[in-house]
């Protein structure tokens, strides 16, 4: 929990457009973003009331800032994948490559999946050992990101398909069961990166007979625990961070 919400290893300074704040860039990139251009060859970035902000059309922008990082080895993996860009009342303004999206310090939301057997054991997966993120750390039954053509619903259906195998029909007593917000210091690899993502998480049973199989690749393997031995495992450090405080909230710890 005291690692779920820390500040930037390094000063970070506020990503803005159109007088609204869409995230942060670490003080020691700003060199670089400058050489930015539009398509009209003005500046893409100005230095304004100790941020930087966006000019022109956020995201024809937000994607020359995403190339220019992918050209200095600044991005993540690239996915060409789109997240939702929001201003601080979660209104939509844009879209953007996901690879980008902790080096700009703009926020994000993924779904997580917590699933009990009839006994009341967790389903758990661990992550496989080729992500480039966490590669073989434990995790909740499912967790993915919120795409930009998603809604928190159609996430939660298509990662459970992609990574366990299992469609919400055939789960049994599928229901909210809260949030984990984190903001802290990227731990993806990626340089100046800040994360800051809201977790939404459900919960469900997996009736007898009904198994998870990975779809996607991402994953190494399924485990049925009981919560004593998930539990221990969570002291041992086997977990990420988020399926962490997932896990704490479900099992009400």
């Amino acid at each position: 929990m005291a690692r779920a919400v820390q500040p930037p290893s390094s000063p970070r300074l506020p990503l803005r457009w159109d007088g609204r704040t869409i995230g942060s860039v670490d003080t020691a990139l700003v060199a670089a973003l400058p050489s930015v251009h539009r398509a009209d060859t003005a500046p893409l970035l100005h230095a304004e009331s100790g941020g930087w902000t966006v000019h022109g059309d956020l995201g024809e922008g937000l994607h020359r800032i995403a190339l220019a990082l992918r050209a200095a080895g600044l991005a993540h993996v690239w996915r060409d994948e789109r997240l939702a860009v929001c201003d601080g009342s979660g209104i939509r303004l844009a879209t953007v490559e996901r690879a980008v999206v902790r080096v700009l310090g703009i926020a994000t939301r993924a779904v997580h999946l917590v699933g009990f057997d009839p006994q009341g054991r967790v389903w758990l997966q661990q992550r496989a050992l080729t992500k480039p993120n966490d590669p073989g750390l434990w995790d909740t039954l499912m967790g993915g990101m919120v795409s930009a053509d998603d809604t928190l619903e159609t996430a939660l259906e298509r990662e459970t398909w992609e990574e366990a195998g299992l469609r919400l029909q055939a789960l049994h007593d599928v229901q909210p069961g809260g949030w984990v917000h984190l903001e802290r210091p990227a731990h993806d690899g990626t340089r100046h990166g800040y994360l800051v993502e809201d977790i939404c998480w459900s919960r469900c049973t997996l009736l007898d007979g009904v198994v998870p199989v990975n779809q996607d690749g991402e994953v190494e393997r399924f485990e049925c625990l009981a919560p004593r031995e998930l539990v221990a495992r969570l002291q041992r450090g086997s977990f990420t961070d988020e399926a962490a405080l997932v896990l704490l909230q479900a099992l009400g710890l």
